[in-house]
């Protein structure tokens, strides 16, 4: 049994900053950046951890923690496992959201939009970028899979690492990149009272229409 403790009193007040419709970055991604900028100034603990979620083709919903690896002109990257249960939603439904959360900040961002995947040399070339012992994980990892233990994928890492023995890793077939084009931005500034700033970034036509929203 749950301690008899009211969650519902939990409350406290925002007032670190503001946000302006009228004065934000015509461009979302570098509104984007401008904000992300400030969270690792100020040594947020992993200011690219980003909330992913995705549906299934019969609408089933999923949500995890990734990290974003990279920011382009149209889209935002991630890597992961193509056989896992996030790319296996993505194949079936290839709408997505992500939700950057910087509580030292009261800020968040929501991002939405589609969701590809990028090429396979684009994929070689971050993967050989990572730390060894990250590509022997993701080719001893069966992501989502279940297994009987611990010891099964210590075991396998230990085969694997035995058999390419400091060698060059080959990308794994199973493994790669995707980049969400955003369609939707919303930029959430915590105020005092409830009175929250929320400006959002709609696609129009090519275009990028900002306005605010109620909190």
């Amino acid at each position: 049994m749950m301690k008899n403790t009211d969650i519902s009193a939990i409350r406290r007040e925002y007032s670190f900053k503001d946000l302006d419709e009228s004065k934000v970055n015509p461009d979302p991604f570098l509104q984007f950046s401008e904000w992300m900028d400030e969270a690792i100034k100020l040594g947020i603990i992993d200011p690219s951890a980003m909330i992913l979620a995705t549906a299934s083709g019969s609408g089933k919903t999923s949500l995890r923690t990734v990290l974003l690896k990279g920011i382009e002109s149209d889209g935002f990257l991630f890597y992961t496992n193509y056989e896992s249960r996030k790319a296996k939603d993505i194949s079936e439904n290839p709408n997505a959201s992500v939700l950057f959360f910087w509580k030292e900040l009261e800020r968040q961002i929501r991002i939405s939009g589609e969701v590809i995947k990028i090429s396979k040399e684009k994929s070689g070339e971050y993967f050989h970028s990572r730390p060894y012992e990250s590509q022997l994980g993701a080719l001893a990892s069966e992501q989502s899979k279940i297994i009987p233990g611990r010891k099964y994928l210590e075991k396998r890492y230990k085969e694997l690492k035995e058999k390419y023995n400091g060698g060059e890793i080959p990308l794994p077939s199973f493994w790669g990149g995707y980049k969400i084009i955003p369609d939707n931005f919303e930029f959430w500034q915590g105020r005092e009272n409830r009175l929250h700033d929320r400006v959002c970034y709609l696609k129009e036509k090519g275009n990028w229409k900002i306005v605010r929203l109620a909190p």
